[in-house]
């Protein structure tokens, strides 16, 4: 029970006066904060710095001979596969180097599996009657998006700590041959910071599916992501389908945009062999090959896995303080009124409000000088139907805008929170 339903009733308007007189006097100050997005710190970007110096006209050869400056290498430089095959556990022969946005990548997926089809399928997606992806739920929006761009149903998911709810996924996509994908991100998952369990991995790896053509679309877009020195460890999807004979089931995604630059960074797309041998030529056809500068200059600035790791141990450094700071603020001023995620690693906490009170706090920070993430956006169609859902983004404000920020949160929850309760 949330412990302002126990309150007296001249208890609870004390409460709501006092959050009014104080947002007030944060709405005097004129402030304008942005926590909508995961995006890196200016002093983040600035850890990459040294990558802009790595390539110099007298040094453009890759280490197959290849002048970087010219066209081809449409599977990417072989020290860059080697680069992300060494860091994820995935042979390089597998894995395809794109532009600076995973993003990209997965629509282009997508884009193709309705034009052409996949492998082992009997016709392009979108020659038949209906397409549906599982999308677990609260989730990406980006990938909600490519759905419904795509006119492709969505079927919300429950998210648990251990992952989606294995249960649903398992029936509904062994009785409904027209569910196709499903969308994941497996490790510290957006928003709430969840790594999917090795039981729900080798279930996904292992899914039993009416669909001959159905593709999960994994998204392990925070692979490295640890905001402290400890692990996470993630099981290795590819290594759990190969055990059920499942691996051209996988399309798997990932990027260095919060590695290095998230507007100049790198993507890979890995699959199946029978997978990437179906791609290819339809590849061939979208380009002659991708930015192979800025490819050399990943792998010369990185070297190596343990490369990419040490760069990774001084962003958590950054980020580490800002993620610690939104949950210290929350349990002193919400603990009882509201519920939070409190993830090791990714760029996102949930924060969890009382039923049908998170738009009320939305609009109440929005006045405030705060903006969020619209609510709703981490389900599809935008609808979370409990109003309980807000992402919090600590990473791009400053530590002092940051701790403003949540203080102005705070006090916008305990309003919306009490006016719902003296209803």
């Amino acid at each position: 029970m949330n412990k302002m339903e126990e309150m007296k009733r001249e208890e609870l308007q004390a409460c709501l006066d006092d959050a009014k007189e104080k947002l007030a006097q944060w709405k005097g100050r004129g402030v304008s904060l942005d926590l909508t997005r995961g995006k890196p710190s200016r002093e983040q970007l600035e850890l990459a710095s040294p990558m802009l110096e790595m390539v110099k006209g007298d040094s453009c050869q890759s280490i197959d001979g290849t002048d970087c400056r010219n066209y081809g290498g449409l599977e990417g430089l072989p020290e860059a596969r080697a680069l992300f095959s060494s860091l994820l556990g995935i042979p390089a022969e597998n894995i395809i180097i794109g532009g600076n946005a995973s993003l990209n990548l997965m629509y282009d997926t997508v884009s193709r599996a309705m034009l052409f089809g996949v492998y082992g399928g009997k016709e392009p997606w979108g020659r038949q009657e209906k397409i549906k992806f599982l999308c677990p739920s609260p989730g990406y929006d980006r990938h909600f998006t490519i759905c419904q761009t795509m006119g492709i149903e969505m079927i919300p998911v429950e998210m648990t700590p251990d992952g989606p709810d294995m249960d649903t996924v398992e029936r509904l996509v062994a009785e409904d041959s027209s569910i196709k994908g499903i969308w994941c991100v497996p490790k510290f998952s957006n928003p709430q910071g969840y790594t999917y369990s090795d039981a729900v991995v080798e279930r996904i790896a292992a899914l039993q599916c009416a669909a001959d053509d159905f593709r999960v679309f994994w998204d392990n877009a925070y692979a490295v992501h640890e905001l402290y020195d400890e692990t996470v460890p993630l099981a290795d999807i590819f290594a759990c389908a190969k055990k059920y004979g499942k691996e051209d089931q996988i399309f798997y995604f990932a990027s260095t945009s919060k590695i290095t630059y998230s507007g100049a960074g790198l993507a890979l797309f890995a699959a199946s062999d029978n997978n990437i041998k179906q791609i290819k030529p339809y590849l061939s056809a979208q380009t002659i090959g991708p930015d192979k500068l800025n490819q050399l200059r990943h792998v010369r600035f990185l070297q190596n896995a343990e490369g990419v790791r040490e760069i990774m141990r001084q962003h958590a450094a950054i980020v580490r303080p800002k993620f610690e700071a939104v949950i210290r603020s929350f349990q002193e001023k919400l603990t009882g009124i509201a519920q939070w995620t409190e993830p090791k690693g990714g760029y996102f906490i949930d924060l969890v409000v009382k039923e049908g009170c998170a738009k009320r706090v939305y609009a109440l920070a929005s006045d405030a000088g705060v903006k969020l993430t619209e609510v709703g956006a981490t389900y599809p169609y935008g609808k979370d139907p409990a109003d309980v859902h807000l992402r919090i983004a600590p990473t791009f404000p400053s530590y002092e805008e940051l701790v403003q920020a949540i203080d102005i949160l705070c006090l916008c929850v305990i309003q919306a929170t009490a006016e719902k309760v003296l209803l």
